[in-house]
C-alpha cells in the first residue's frame, strides 16, 4: 500500500515538473481523447511533442516564432 501511495505521488511531481516547463502530460492526453473523444485518433507521442512545440515556442501558420 505504501509503495503505491509513493509511486502515484511520484508520478504526480514528474506531472507537475512537466507542467512547469510547459509540456504537458502525454498519458494525460491520451486518456482524455479516449474518454472524451472516442472512435477519433490519437496522436503518436512524436505527434503530440510537435504540436506542442509549435503551440509554445511559436512558427506554426499565422504566427510569429518566439525565442522565449
Amino acid at each position: 500500500m505504501r509503495w503505491a501511495k509513493l509511486l502515484q505521488a511520484g508520478k504526480g511531481l514528474g506531472q507537475a515538473a512537466r507542467m512547469m516547463v510547459g509540456m504537458p502530460d502525454y498519458e494525460t492526453y491520451v486518456q482524455h481523447r479516449r474518454l472524451s473523444h472516442p472512435g477519433e485518433p490519437v496522436m503518436s507521442f512524436e505527434e503530440f511533442f510537435r504540436e506542442r512545440q509549435q503551440a509554445r515556442y511559436g512558427g506554426a501558420e499565422g504566427r510569429p516564432g518566439r525565442c522565449c
